[in-house]
């Protein structure tokens, strides 16, 4: 049987923090802002997107449904973006479940590995090019216009994580991660270096944090020092999608199709706290923000009311609304890739 040649490993997950309501687009998530809530999962197997609280708990295991290979997931307000690995194409659902605009980027050069959101503007890193042709990250508007079709090349970008004006992206075959700016500038082509098979990458304050085909979780600080290398080195399994919220650490183990959580310092919680997925290889998770009338409380130097209005609201919700996803704000976008229940199939085989 073939071994898995680490250089080739093609495979995605990324990351874009923002709290719409009350950070500038782009904003790092402060490690004061409120834990995530739910989890919206692609299973690019089956075809369909399901979310689940960040407890594990089951809210509609298929939320959307009849998808070509979904794998790359953003959130941008109620919406969602999610790339086909097979079709080359980006959708455009509600967080609800209802479809937008299923072709809202179609053409694209390659795999849709990855997807960040800035503002108005979306950034697609597609990999695992053909033979003699490099990778590129794409930039789109969110209503589906061109902006650059090649703002940069790559030999192969997987994972992103998006910083202000800053774009991190994984090179799956020179195992680094590198930094540009969203005009196209690089910054550090080798920002951090010496990976093994990068999958997933997730950004919270001034860490990045990334899986690593081998079977961990390093972290890593913006400018590229090492915090820990071997952050989480157990209770994973393939590990992929990763989605970090200043509390815990959220991985799509692809082997066990299960996710993992896992502590900011690199314990396990449960290596499978969410099992019975097909195909698991991506992570988005969403955190509450306040309704537009506790804003108004914010303006108006009302802090003191604004957590009892926040978790008042919290506490009324129903089912239906958790799983629409309404009065939440995402804040923790990642994104998946069927490359990477590929390659995980190749490491079982070897």
């Amino acid at each position: 049987m073939r071994r898995l040649n680490v250089q080739g490993v093609r495979s995605i997950w990324a990351t874009h923090v923002f709290v719409a309501s009350v950070l500038a687009a782009g904003a790092v998530l402060s490690p004061h802002a409120a834990r995530g809530q739910y989890l919206y999962v692609p299973n690019s197997n089956s075809g369909v997107i399901g979310v689940y609280t960040t407890s594990g708990e089951v809210v509609n295991a298929s939320l959307i449904s009849g998808l070509y290979e979904p794998s790359a997931i953003a959130i941008s307000g109620s919406n969602l973006f999610v790339g086909s690995y097979g079709g080359a194409y980006i959708g455009e659902y509600t967080t609800s479940g209802d479809a937008v605009n299923p072709s809202l980027i179609t053409g694209l050069s390659g795999n849709p590995e990855s997807i960040v959101i800035s503002g108005s503007n979306l950034f697609v890193a597609i990999g695992n090019p053909p033979p003699g042709r490099p990778g590129t990250v794409a930039e789109y508007t969110t209503s589906g216009a061109v902006v650059n079709a090649s703002l940069l090349s790559l030999p192969n970008p997987v994972a992103m994580a998006l910083s202000g004006s800053n774009l991190f992206v994984t090179d799956s075959n020179n195992n680094s991660i590198g930094e540009y700016t969203t005009s196209g500038a690089t910054v550090n082509s080798s920002l951090v270096t010496g990976l093994s098979g990068p999958w997933g990458l997730a950004l919270y304050g001034n860490d990045l944090f990334v899986t690593n085909v081998a079977g961990t979780i390093g972290e890593y600080t913006t400018s590229g020092a090492v915090v820990n290398s071997s952050l989480v080195s157990s209770g994973l399994s393939g590990p992929v999608g990763i989605a970090v919220d200043g509390t815990n650490i959220f991985v799509a183990n692809s082997n066990g199709n299960t996710i993992g959580e896992y502590t900011m310092s690199g314990a396990v919680v449960n290596s499978s706290l969410i099992s019975g997925l097909s195909g698991a290889g991506g992570i988005a998770e969403t955190v509450p923000t306040p309704e537009p009338s506790t804003l108004a409380l914010l303006a108006t130097g009302g802090i003191g009311l604004i957590v009892v209005a926040w978790r008042r609201r919290i506490g009324r919700r129903s089912q239906a609304e958790t799983a629409s996803g309404q009065d939440d704000e995402p804040a923790i976008l990642l994104f998946p890739s069927k490359s990477a229940q590929r390659t995980t199939a190749s490491r079982r085989a070897a």
